[in-house]
């Protein structure tokens, strides 16, 4: 395809929710979209199964085949397509097309936001510890940390794999019952990390519930249910994983 076949960029821009067609005009003339790596100008068309479109170096989802749910995932379903031992499965809340995987896991027993989606990219900048997106987990324990065990959870804790990343650690209301609820920010996905994090230093986790991905926050999406994200939400993720934020449209 050349330069001259397919849509108008501007045309693509405005469906994918960056702005109104003339706000994606204005963002074209300022030099601030790029598709396939080069600065585009106004009356460049472009093919959106096959080109890639950037606005200030965060890219656009232009294919109007890729979908981006997110999940409020409530504890009893495994996070996986199949399960072996015929449990539900978070995929058994979600339509069956398009065909979506979800992004990182979540224990059967952790309630929360989970992503699912078909795009690749975002999947791989996400999951790859190198791009350390923030991930926060409300957090119920046994018993009442002391300021040294807080302390360890915050500066790192040694595990069978290695020591933990600092981590952001606050304590949120100490219950008559004994437990305590934390909020623990974290930038790795290691598997059952806050669970192990939590039982090395003495309190185990009664309840565990992701509330964050990066800006990603819903506190209104009921249990087991899910939505499209918006457009900005994705350019949001795709901007804390790439490490900066995104220039928004004037």
């Amino acid at each position: 395809m050349t330069v001259d076949d397919g849509e108008r960029l501007q045309k693509v821009l405005a469906r994918a929710g960056v702005g109104s067609r003339r706000t994606t005009e204005l963002l074209i003339a300022e030099g601030r979209v790029t598709v396939n790596g080069e600065v585009a100008v106004l009356g460049r068309r472009v093919d959106p199964e096959h080109d890639r479109v950037a606005l200030d170096g965060v890219p656009v989802v232009v294919d109007a085949t890729i979908v981006h749910w997110v999940l409020n995932k409530p504890a009893g379903y495994v996070t996986s397509a199949h399960d072996t031992h015929g449990r539900p499965t978070v995929l058994d809340l979600v339509p069956g097309e398009p065909r979506v995987f979800p992004v990182g896991r979540l224990d059967l027993d952790t309630e929360g936001l989970l992503l699912l989606t078909n795009d690749g990219e975002l999947t791989q900048l996400l999951t790859h510890p190198r791009h350390g997106v923030e991930k926060e987990y409300f957090v119920e324990v046994e018993g009442r940390p002391s300021r040294a065990e807080l302390r360890a959870l915050r500066t790192g804790v040694a595990l069978d794999d290695g020591p933990t990343r600092p981590a952001r650690v606050n304590v949120v209301q100490e219950s008559a019952a004994g437990t305590t609820a934390l909020t623990i920010i974290v930038k790795e996905g290691r598997k059952r990390m806050v669970r192990r994090m939590c039982a090395a230093v003495g309190h185990p986790v009664v309840r565990l519930a992701r509330t964050r991905i990066g800006s990603l926050r819903d506190p209104r999406l009921a249990p087991g249910t899910w939505r499209e994200l918006a457009a900005d939400e994705v350019r949001a993720l795709y901007a804390a994983a790439l490490g900066g934020a995104e220039k928004a449209p004037e």
